[in-house]
């Protein structure tokens, strides 16, 4: 395999770059300026602003000629319109997630797995006087998470692989960084059908996830229910299950070839 070398490995970092940039862009709750994106992506402002610029000039992003600061601009909807339809769950399952919600009265999340963690496509959420939920386009640990736990026994091999020959930090005193003693946890999931992570990622907070297929039966993303940990405990409430695995069901259903719905 020919080795990676020289201009060729600053041009991945430059793409690697630019593309957090339009990420920090794409899941900022309202625009932003060069400092902001500079600050979240870890550049000087001057990069920053190179990168923003060519994203403009190619139509990524736009720019309000009042406050100088960006937002998604046409060509990303274009895009978007351009993925075949079976990709876009996000949109199809938000009526599944608000029944889930109303059943449950906990927040609901949609994640998608990535080499670094649990990608958070969209929430809906909960009803509870105290809501707990996540944020859209932070990424969950692997090893910490519900759904992470949820990729890790129902995605690809590779995965459980890295994650166990990677540093494991912990997050609480309940986060599960032995590997013998995660790999005892991932058959368990495999064996229950559904992943929990009582207060290993934050204290007082847990979560119920089950695995989202696509019509050929390979793993694409995950539902869970986040709540407290009163309300989902270390061993759930079957009706909690119930909720989350006919949300997993009804999700795959929804993103089903029209050939496989009619087999």
């Amino acid at each position: 395999m020919p080795r990676i070398s020289g201009p060729a490995k600053i041009g991945v970092q430059a793409a690697d770059t630019v593309l957090a940039v339009l990420e920090t862009v794409a899941f900022a709750e309202e625009p932003v300026g060069v400092t902001q994106v500079a600050s979240t992506v870890g550049v000087a402002k001057s990069a920053a602003f190179r990168h923003l610029r060519t994203l403009l000039d190619r139509g990524y992003i736009t720019q309000d000629p009042a406050s100088s600061r960006f937002q998604l601009g046409p060509k990303v909807f274009l895009l978007g319109r351009m993925a075949p339809m079976e990709h876009d769950l996000a949109s199809a399952i938000q009526p599944a997630m608000r029944t889930a919600r109303d059943a449950s009265g906990l927040s609901v999340v949609l994640s998608t797995p990535t080499p670094q963690g649990a990608f958070v496509l969209t929430t809906v959420s909960g009803t509870q006087p105290v809501d707990i939920g996540v944020r859209v386009g932070s990424t969950l640990s692997l090893h910490g998470s519900a759904q992470g736990k949820v990729f890790l026994a129902f995605g690809a091999s590779s995965l459980l692989e890295r994650t166990l020959a990677s540093p494991r930090p912990a997050f609480t005193t309940y986060t599960i960084t032995d590997a013998v003693e995660l790999a005892a946890e991932v058959e368990r999931v495999r064996a229950c059908g559904y992943a929990v992570a009582p207060e290993e990622i934050l204290p007082g907070v847990n979560a119920l996830a089950a695995p989202v297929r696509d019509s050929r039966g390979s793993l694409i993303a995950a539902v869970a229910l986040v709540g407290s940990i009163q309300h989902i405990a270390p061993v759930p409430d079957p009706s909690l299950v119930q909720v989350v695995l006919d949300l997993a069901r009804r999700a795959t259903r929804l993103i089903a070839t029209p050939k496989t719905r009619r087999s």
